[in-house]
């Protein structure tokens, strides 16, 4: 699922790289209103959830807080979690610590939790095909025709079909 969560991410933001700056940025009445902001979005989460299981500070302040402001930036630090993504998924694995609980602090709401990391990568994986599902009708509604993005075009690309 991270190797397919990357390459999903790819065919993303190279299909949004051919928008405008202020299609980009346009507020879309999504979630987070724009293509630019629901991007910001699924990075913050998905760097917020990496770090919980590997114990470090996330550094993470706000569900809408802007790490990049600029596309490029955005993409390169898209590009660098994904990889960091697949390195931790292999590595738990590998370890066996896949079933094990991690500890940690919400952002909102009450104190200490503590999640299974299987579940808490199967909530990232979820949380990330949500909003890029918003982040398709957006790119639908900008009249871009977005990529397919099933897993069997994956498994295709791969030549596991």
């Amino acid at each position: 699922m991270a190797r397919f969560n990357a390459w999903v991410n790819g065919r993303v933001y190279d299909c949004v790289a051919g928008l405008s700056d202020a299609a980009y940025r346009e507020d879309r009445g999504a979630f987070f209103g724009s293509i630019h902001n629901t991007l910001n979005h699924l990075l913050v989460v998905d760097r917020l959830w990496t770090r919980r299981i590997e114990g470090v500070d996330h550094g993470i302040r706000a569900l809408d807080q802007i790490l990049h402001d600029d596309f490029e930036g955005l993409r390169a630090a898209r590009a660098d979690e994904d990889e960091r993504l697949i390195a931790l998924v292999d590595r738990l694995g590998a370890d066996g610590r896949l079933g094990e609980p991690v500890r940690y602090t919400r952002i909102i709401g009450p104190g200490p939790q503590e999640t299974r990391c299987d579940h808490i990568l199967i909530t990232l994986y979820n949380h990330q095909t949500h909003h890029r599902g918003q982040v398709h009708a957006m790119l639908t509604q900008g009249g871009v025709t977005p990529p397919p993005l099933d897993v069997v075009f994956f498994l295709e690309e791969l030549g596991l079909s």
